[in-house]
């Protein structure tokens, strides 16, 4: 093979390696999640999750959650909260209420990188339901109803799942929700 050819043969091989490494993780809210930026730089890129990413700094977890972890976080997107009650997001983003969102906002968090994989296993291992102890110090429970599908339940009932699952960070993962967890 000619060396002009074996260049652009490696050259070939080498972007269809680069294009594997954005292909680990799915798109979320049209922007590129990339497994070699942290948890907050790629909330900060999808549209389903500005909200999300308002709260947290409005929170003052910018700086906890762009740190080496590994953490888990169940991101709710924006229609989850546009579906709590009228006013609440607006309540909890007012500076008097920091405590109380830096208490919604860590409920969606647990120490360590669980997989959903990771999380299926304890679901069968623990008879259906795993509990999850997040960084706020509640507990969240997770089940399986379905082969390939995880729900969440908060400590009032209230039920959210997972829509995509896996979504790797340099400090962690994110696994995505359609609700939003109240402790």
């Amino acid at each position: 093979m000619k060396p002009s050819k074996l260049l652009l043969a490696a050259l070939t091989l080498s972007s269809l390696s680069l294009s594997g490494l954005h292909a680990e993780n799915p798109i979320v809210g049209g922007g590129a999640m990339l497994p070699s930026t942290n948890i907050v730089a790629n909330a900060a890129n999808s549209k389903d999750h500005t909200t999300l990413v308002a709260a947290v700094k409005a929170a003052g977890l910018v700086e906890t959650l762009s740190s080496p972890g590994p953490f888990t976080v169940f991101a709710p997107t924006n229609a989850a909260f546009e579906a709590l009650p009228d006013g609440t997001v607006e309540m909890l983003l007012k500076p008097e209420n920091k405590d109380k969102l830096v208490a919604v906002l860590t409920y969606h968090v647990v120490t360590g990188d669980v997989s959903a994989e990771k999380l299926a296993a304890e679901i069968t291992k623990t008879g259906g339901k795993a509990k999850l102890k997040t960084v706020n110090g509640e507990v969240l429970v997770a089940s399986s109803p379905s082969p390939g599908k995880i729900n969440l339940t908060d400590s009032k009932g209230k039920v959210a799942t997972v829509t995509i699952a896996d979504v790797k960070q340099s400090n962690g993962v994110i696994h995505v929700i359609d609700s939003v967890l109240l402790p």
